[in-house]
């Protein structure tokens, strides 16, 4: 395991205040100052995924990653002011494109085709982090990571990260440069080098559950949510409506709907997740949740989605079976005339699917197989 050990100088040009202020504390002026950084970081060569180098303002992080790893710490770059960021992001495919973005936890169309400079704190530092691991090269050294953001969305953003690296769907390896401690769990680093107390710590933590509990609500509460769903901003009257909660705090929505003319089956007409907890895989935990609870009730459940994350979900899960995949979509033709149908999937690629998992009561105990462990 190499030392890294930097040393950072820069002359000091002698001034009357500087000699006042080395007279009031006793400091011995010095035509330089110096500093010198130790670490032991763990090789290339060695079995890592994720690393984090954490400490106080002024410890050294930036210091002892530009010393191990010049070429692969990342600098934000300048957005274009009049280019969506689905279009700066670089000469990559739309599903690779979409899929990263969606394992950053920035799984919201109408954010993807709006200009950096119209984003939040919170959404340009997930734009940055998918431009970080699009572009950054098979190392990415991300500095102040997580430090723009509230904690909330820091620790999501960590197990988002996590993830999208542990699953395969970034192919990279990564190491955070932070101040902050709460992200540690979360990150689940294979190791940390601590500035303040010079130790490195090696060996996986395991990320705190998120434990999401399920209400019905009222559909009045959809406003909070409207403004982050990719079609329509209406919820039918009639709707079943739920949301989730954690922590206290509203997460996600689902409103449910009779399927017109199938007696007994309920289809998941709108699904939003928050964009600060988008990543963690709270919208497919929900749609099994939702599932399992109308098998209790005797109903049947089916979603219709155009959204590429939700649609990669729906094929792998054990507990969902496709029905159908539309390229150019589905109306309703006479018969949605004669009901008054306005919502239709034309024009868009759908795939629909209905769940076949298990009841509430075994769904709280159950893991299906081809499930990420670190998801749920």
């Amino acid at each position: 395991m190499p030392r890294v050990d930097a040393v950072v100088e820069c002359p000091v040009r002698r001034s009357f205040r500087v000699d006042q202020v080395c007279g009031m504390f006793d400091l011995p002026w010095q035509p330089k100052a110096q500093q010198r950084f130790q670490a032991q970081l763990p090789e290339l060569e060695e079995s890592w995924q994720i690393g984090l180098i954490v400490g106080p303002s002024g410890s050294g992080k930036s210091t002892l990653a530009q010393a191990a790893w010049p070429q692969a710490l990342f600098r934000p770059k300048k957005w274009p002011q009049d280019q969506a960021i689905i279009d700066a992001l670089g000469q990559h495919s739309i599903r690779t494109l979409t899929r990263v973005l969606t394992a950053v936890g920035l799984s919201s169309p109408p954010v993807w085709i709006r200009p950096y400079w119209t984003l939040s704190t919170g959404q340009r530092f997930r734009c940055d982090l998918a431009d970080a691991l699009l572009n950054g090269g098979p190392l990415v050294v991300f500095d102040e990571f997580t430090s723009v953001v509230d904690r909330t969305v820091a620790r999501v953003a960590s197990a988002a990260v996590a993830k999208a690296i542990r699953s395969g769907t970034v192919s990279c390896r990564f190491v955070a440069l932070s101040c902050h401690y709460d992200i540690r769990q979360w990150l689940e680093p294979d190791w940390v080098w601590d500035t303040a107390t010079g130790r490195l710590v090696q060996g996986r933590l395991r990320r705190p559950p998120v434990e999401l509990r399920l209400y019905r609500c009222s559909v009045a509460a959809w406003r909070v949510f409207a403004p982050h769903h990719y079609l329509s901003a209406q919820v039918h009257r009639s709707a079943e409506c739920l949301m989730a909660l954690w922590n206290d705090q509203p997460v996600a929505f689902v409103a449910l709907l009779n399927a017109i003319g199938r007696r007994g089956l309920r289809r998941i007409s709108r699904l939003v997740v928050l964009p600060d907890y988008q990543g963690l895989g709270i919208g497919s935990r929900v749609c099994e949740a939702v599932g399992a609870w109308n098998r209790t009730r005797a109903f049947r459940t089916t979603i219709t989605t155009g959204h590429p994350a939700m649609i990669a979900y729906l094929k792998r899960s054990p507990w969902w079976r496709i029905t159908a995949v539309r390229r150019c979509g589905s109306h309703w033709g006479r018969f949605g005339q004669i009901k008054g149908v306005k919502s239709t999937s034309w024009g868009r690629a759908v795939v629909s699917a209905q769940y076949t998992g298990p009841p509430l009561h075994q769904l709280l105990h159950a893991s299906p197989a081809s499930s990420n462990p670190d998801e749920r």
